[in-house]
């Protein structure tokens, strides 16, 4: 066998990736009942399931050198996938920051794949990079950064902080040699990507000063001024602030509009983590005692950098997060790198390059996940979905103190905190966590819990676009009957 036959007989064989239209029409088919079945199922099934073998039939691969019927493929796929953990499609996830996963981005995905787009460099896909400058350029625009401001489509909030990070770390001229007297400040309630990131760029040697927060778990502007000033003294260089505009475990906002001006007056990088309260920028909610939900944002608009998660405010799926940088071209310098088997790729275009803008060359286009859900519903419906889960968070609040809880501060976006003590003195902290099992014992509905100087609380996170006051009422009629054994 010659090699124009070897080639041609390989070819054959390889042949099957390329599916016929009946075949592709048949696996569309049996995979579309699967998404429907599912979707219709989510009222009746379980937020959280216990399994003592989650997932046993995917423990070993079982891939064989011939194919398997897709109805066959998909049944081990559903018998592993919703009899175990978290469901994060629920209307009844209520811990840790819920994602959500409208059917629009489920689209999207698909002619992400099926076309195979590149998103890294406008040369190659210039429709798919000049979307996701569009959708960059409309976020900048929601949190008040001028025109000329970009950043980057990221995986999440863990790669949107790290590229802010390094970022700021060279934009603010911090050598290697510099970093052990180098000052990073934040709170004790900063996500933990936050400190991964900071390892992961060069600056575990860094000084991290945790600034003091007030009774709201909020940043102390004050005491952030103080220490700026004593470690300028010290001899020291301070140079990135990381502020919240929603933590995880309160949802607090800090101060930005302070924290903006002793940011200015000392040079230094001023970054907002608002992975999960970012898009919260949509909502028009006043607050009991005056204000509005909008007014806890003033002064991110005087930020250097922001994290913002789409797929957590815009009830994306999973995979899709945003930073926003003020100033792009020092986002350029420290992530532009090009190879010579690039050249042909140096263009001149008026759009800037997402591989050129992060750690990523070669990235998933995940712009149409985002884009094809704004044009289908508009921004209205995620809108009133966000105004919706701050009414829902604080219904529970005030609902839940009349069950006897105790709560933490009046939530400021959709998450809150909460615990019961128990009348007959027994360890508060240990109810608590007893009380979390018994809610995922249930499974109706998910709750996380945390800890606070010591304290735990339970948490309430709404940011699902499925929930609903029925998902509200079953929790807390699960709390009550939970909490009926503490007297």
């Amino acid at each position: 066998m010659n090699i124009r036959e070897k080639i041609e007989e390989l070819g054959k064989t390889a042949a099957a990736l390329e599916p016929s239209a009946p075949l592709r029409s048949e696996w569309e088919k049996e995979t579309l009942q699967y998404a429907h079945t599912f979707l219709e199922s989510l009222r009746k099934t379980k937020a959280f399931h216990l399994n003592d073998e989650p997932a046993k039939g995917l423990r070993h691969p079982d891939f064989g050198e011939e194919g398997k019927p897709v109805a066959q493929v998909l049944r081990l796929l559903y018998d592993n996938l919703h009899n175990c953990g978290i469901n994060p499609a629920s209307g009844g996830h209520l811990g840790y920051i819920p994602g959500g996963g409208v059917y629009a981005s489920a689209l999207g995905d698909y002619l992400t794949a099926v076309t195979n787009q590149y998103a890294g460099i406008f040369f190659a896909g210039p429709g798919a990079v000049r979307m996701e400058n569009q959708l960059l350029r409309w976020m900048c625009d929601l949190v008040g950064y001028p025109a000329t401001a970009l950043g980057n489509l990221a995986s999440g909030g863990s790669i949107a902080n790290l590229i802010a990070f390094v970022t700021a770390r060279d934009s603010k001229g911090i050598k290697a040699a510099m970093i052990p007297k180098s000052v990073i400040y934040l709170t004790g309630q900063v996500h933990h990507c936050v400190h991964k990131a900071i390892r992961i760029g060069g600056m575990a040697e860094a000084l991290v000063r945790e600034v003091p927060m007030d009774a709201r778990y909020r940043m102390d502007a004050g005491a952030l001024a103080e220490m700026v000033e004593a470690d300028k003294k010290a001899g020291l260089y301070p140079f990135l602030v990381v502020a919240s505009a929603g933590t995880t475990d309160t949802g607090a906002v800090d101060p930005l509009d302070r924290i903006a001006d002793i940011c200015e007056a000392n040079n230094l990088w001023f970054h907002v983590d608002g992975a999960y309260g970012g898009f919260f920028l949509l909502a028009d909610v006043d607050y009991p005692g005056g204000g509005s939900v909008k007014d806890v944002f003033k002064g991110i608009e005087r930020s250097d950098s922001v994290a913002i998660d789409p797929h957590k405010g815009l009830f994306l799926p999973y995979g899709v997060g945003a930073v926003l940088v003020k100033d792009v071209e020092a986002q350029m310098a420290t992530h532009f790198y090009r190879a010579n088997y690039m050249q042909d790729a140096n263009d001149t275009a008026d759009e800037y390059n997402p591989a050129d803008l992060s750690p990523e060359l070669t990235k998933h286009w995940r712009g149409l996940r985002m884009w094809l859900p704004l044009q289908l519903y508009g921004i209205k419906p995620f809108k009133a979905a966000l105004e919706q889960k701050i009414w829902l968070c604080r219904h529970f609040y005030e609902e839940v103190q009349k069950l006897g809880f105790e709560v933490g501060p009046y939530p400021e976006l959709s998450v809150c905190i909460y615990r019961y003590v128990p009348k007959d003195g027994s360890d508060a902290n240990a109810f608590n966590l007893d009380l979390v099992k018994k809610v995922q014992e249930d499974g109706r509905v998910f709750i996380s819990s945390t800890t606070i100087d010591g304290v735990v609380w339970l948490r309430l996170a709404v940011l699902c676009f499925r929930t609903d006051l029925r998902e509200i009422d079953i929790l807390l009629e699960v709390l009550s009957s939970g909490s009926s054994s503490g007297g």
